[in-house]
């Protein structure tokens, strides 16, 4: 599902920025400059809203009018629940795949961890560093 909050967005010395989403009790993260600060907020925005649909919490609604005071700015963000789970969920998925033969022998006695081993290749082939970056839900 696809939801938009306003997020209070403050500016700090060192470049960053602190984001408060105020409809949202606890959502709070930071970015190391305007555009993180921005997809950090989206991340932890859906991040609330999954905990909340999944304890069938109501969710708020939206406010229409927030007013800050210079340098801190208001900023719609849009956090989209139904990706945030596709990009988070790191239940394993089982694969059935076929490898030769000699392959297989030499691997196995070498000790391979072949689901790892795996994964390393797929991360490498699409061009993958890390995994996911999480934000934790504040009460």
């Amino acid at each position: 599902m696809k939801y938009v909050y306003p997020a209070i967005f403050t500016p700090l010395p060192s470049g960053e920025y602190d984001v408060r989403v105020p409809d949202l009790p606890g959502c709070i993260t930071c970015g190391k400059n305007l555009a993180d600060a921005i997809e950090m907020a989206g991340d932890a925005i859906a991040m609330w809203l999954c905990d909340a649909e999944d304890n069938q919490e109501t969710i708020p609604l939206p406010s229409e009018n927030i007013t800050v005071e210079h340098p801190q700015f208001v900023n719609l963000v849009i956090a989209d629940t139904d990706e945030y789970r596709r990009e988070n969920d790191n239940r394993a998925v089982k694969k059935t795949l076929t490898i030769p033969n000699w392959l297989n022998s030499k691997a196995e006695k070498a000790g391979v961890n072949f689901p790892q081993t795996l994964q390393t290749a797929l991360k490498n082939q699409l061009n993958i560093s890390e995994q996911p970056r999480k934000v934790k839900k504040q009460p």
